[in-house]
């Protein structure tokens, strides 16, 4: 199937070919395949390694390394537990969402405004929640979860290139000016959050991993 050769909006058409490589449909499908595969993949072992500790609680989880980075250990806090069930089971259902999405626009789907209005609000409250996660794991727990941080890595590009493709397709009102330079600098952005997420825990365990 070839790629629609225009976009619609609100008030008009406009040639796909004059929006951001990664905001196209099908690159954009691509995009949230892969971001939603990797979540779906870093939840769904998290979620078998808790069934493993409710069977049992001396079960050594396949990325305890060491006190500092420990998925038995996080999952034993009540932050594993937001919402009265595992923080994972909501990762599950979440990035299944996301799959479906790519997968209907691979297929040649194109949803309404409300759609992508509810999957950037669902989204965004997933990066929220992951953010308060990052949080906890550096300020309160002080413990690392491998597959915690796999999570992150997933949400970081979906939250920050969806926001993007949802301002350049008209779907989040803003200046011009605002969405070209939201267009032009994505990657940037996606690039400075890693860096960013990377440093805090870095200098955060420093003195842990080092010994200094």
């Amino acid at each position: 199937m070839t790629e629609p050769t225009t976009v619609d909006y609100p008030h008009g058409t406009r040639p796909e070919s004059d929006l951001p490589a990664f905001a196209r449909y099908r690159s954009f499908a691509v995009l949230l395949l892969t971001t939603g595969i990797i979540g779906w993949i870093a939840s769904a072992i998290l979620v078998l390694e808790r069934l493993a500790l409710y069977q049992d609680p001396d079960h050594v989880t396949s990325c305890d390394i060491n006190p500092w980075v420990s998925c038995g250990q996080v999952m034993g806090t009540w932050q594993s537990e937001l919402f009265g069930v595992p923080n994972p089971l909501i990762g599950v259902v979440a990035f299944v969402v996301v799959i479906t999405t790519a997968m209907a626009l691979l297929s040649g789907a194109r949803f309404g405004r409300w759609y992508w209005v509810g999957l950037q609000a669902g989204v965004t409250l997933g990066a929220v929640f992951v953010v308060w996660l990052w949080f906890q794991a550096l300020f309160s727990i002080y413990i690392l979860c491998l597959y915690c941080m796999v999570v992150w890595a997933a949400m970081i590009p979906l939250f920050l290139l969806l926001t993007v493709r949802n301002l350049t397709h008209g779907i989040i009102p803003a200046p011009a000016g605002l969405v070209r330079f939201a267009s032009e600098w994505a990657w940037m952005l996606v690039t400075i959050s890693y860096v960013a997420v990377a440093a805090s825990v870095f200098f955060r365990f420093f003195t842990a991993f080092t010994g200094l």
